[in-house]
């Protein structure tokens, strides 16, 4: 994934059902295709607060690459899938995966 600052993101304050859907089926298949499916997995809720995200619960500690903690996904005005995830040093980072990682980690898979 890419890291890129806030100041280059312009966040949906709002994002459609399909738009819901799309993201959390997107992580569904980024992470593999789940047999618990993605709710039992790793549950993502709509919020709205300052921007529309799927947001995963705070007691969720759900990990990717290693040593940081997935907080939520959303979609820039711009269409870019934008991860957000705590680092080690409990800082909030955006990253946004491209295309080519995504068909990559496919497969790999």
């Amino acid at each position: 994934m890419k890291k890129v600052t806030v100041d280059k993101l312009t966040f949906k304050n709002h994002l459609s059902t399909i738009e819901q859907l799309s993201l959390k089926d997107f992580m569904f298949k980024w992470l593999g295709s789940p047999e618990e499916g993605l709710d039992d997995f790793l549950p993502l809720t709509y919020t709205d607060t300052v921007f529309a995200k799927m947001e995963t619960p705070l007691e969720t500690n759900f990990r990717i690459q290693g040593d940081e903690t997935l907080r939520y996904v959303t979609i820039t005005e711009d269409n870019q899938i934008v991860i957000g995830v705590l680092d080690l040093n409990q800082e909030l980072a955006f990253r946004i995966l491209s295309l080519e990682e995504y068909l990559e980690s496919n497969l790999n898979r």
